[in-house]
């Protein structure tokens, strides 16, 4: 029985990979700043909270780490903790690097100083690649990062890659493109698209306040993509991947799919705000996976418009209480 490390488990990819590898038969640990206070609601949706395991761990402190690498005695780990808004990167800079960058490189560090035959899977962003001026953006694509969560994402990838070249680590990084689920927090802007439009439909008379509905994204499945993670980990060699349907539609594109589902004409109900528009943001975010598939077998099946119609549809499956409360 293989044992994982999931770093951030408390969260969308780290619920949803956990329940995999559990399928998998994976003895499961995970981590997050405190086990006893945070939130643990993800895996109790999915109803595996009591078949894993869960640490206290703070990646900025490196003997934190050590100690959970040292008790778990992990064969894989996977690194998805770390602060994941790129809107509060912008309010919080500083914050959001040491999660990312610094909590990165104590991992590899450890892992680097414990010498055990450990696997390393870290998720990278396609935030990193910046604006591409609608280039399908590819592993070969350069970093030029337009936010503070993407300056930090882009530098936990060179370190993963540094630690790889340098100590040959078996460590390798998932740039992924956006992707969504039920279990998106409400801060991220499709959750709010969701469940506003199904509280729309039930009556509630509020209007939709939205930034830039011109900007164009890939969104995907998650549940599909923690596939793709596990896949990477199972390669005879490390390599970093892009990750990503392949498909890009507008945030309008996108609103209009997720009302439509709920039975409503999305312009009826939706105003933009540019209050809401971001200091700097990228236009087009556009993916080219076909490395993926070569590699790994694995192509996404659900595309961005498949992505808003499921969320909505299970949004209205939800008690009407749920709705209310996003």
């Amino acid at each position: 029985m293989k044992t994982a490390l999931i770093f951030g488990i408390s969260g969308q990819d780290g619920a949803y990979l956990a329940r995999l590898l559990l399928e998998k038969g994976y003895r499961v640990a995970g981590t997050s700043r405190d086990a006893q206070m945070v939130s643990l609601r993800n895996l109790d949706t999915l109803g595996i909270r009591d078949r894993l395991t869960l640490h206290s761990v703070t990646l900025t402190d490196f003997r934190s780490v050590l100690t959970v690498l040292t008790k778990v005695a992990p064969d894989e780990i996977y690194h998805l903790a770390g602060q994941s808004s790129v809107g509060l990167s912008f309010e919080q800079p500083v914050e959001t690097f040491m999660s990312i960058g610094v909590g990165t490189l104590n991992l590899l560090e450890a892992v680097r100083f414990l010498g055990a035959p450990v696997r390393l899977y870290n998720a990278s962003s396609s935030d990193c690649f910046g604006d591409t001026g609608g280039a399908p953006a590819t592993e070969r694509t350069p970093f030029a990062p337009r936010s503070p969560y993407a300056v930090a994402k882009a530098a936990a990838h060179f370190e993963v890659a540094n630690y790889r070249e340098a100590y040959a680590l078996y460590a390798c990084s998932g740039i992924l493109f956006n992707h969504e689920s039920p279990l998106r927090p409400a801060r991220f802007v499709t959750r709010k698209i969701v469940t506003a439009a199904a509280r729309i439909a039930a009556g509630s008379g509020e209007r939709l306040r939205l930034g830039n509905i011109e900007v164009a994204r890939d969104w995907g499945w998650a549940p599909e993509y923690v596939e793709a993670m596990w896949a990477m980990l199972q390669q005879d060699a490390p390599e970093d991947l892009v990750i990503a349907t392949g498909a890009t539609i507008t945030l309008a594109e996108f609103t209009a799919q997720a009302f439509a589902a709920a039975g409503l004409d999305w312009s009826d109900h939706v105003d933009v705000d540019k209050s809401l528009f971001r200091p700097a943001d990228i236009a087009v975010s556009r993916a080219n996976p076909a490395r993926a598939d070569d590699r790994l077998g694995w192509k996404a099946v659900m595309h961005p418009a498949d992505v808003a119609r499921a969320m909505v549809e299970h949004e209205m499956r939800q008690p009407p209480r749920e709705n209310i409360v996003s």
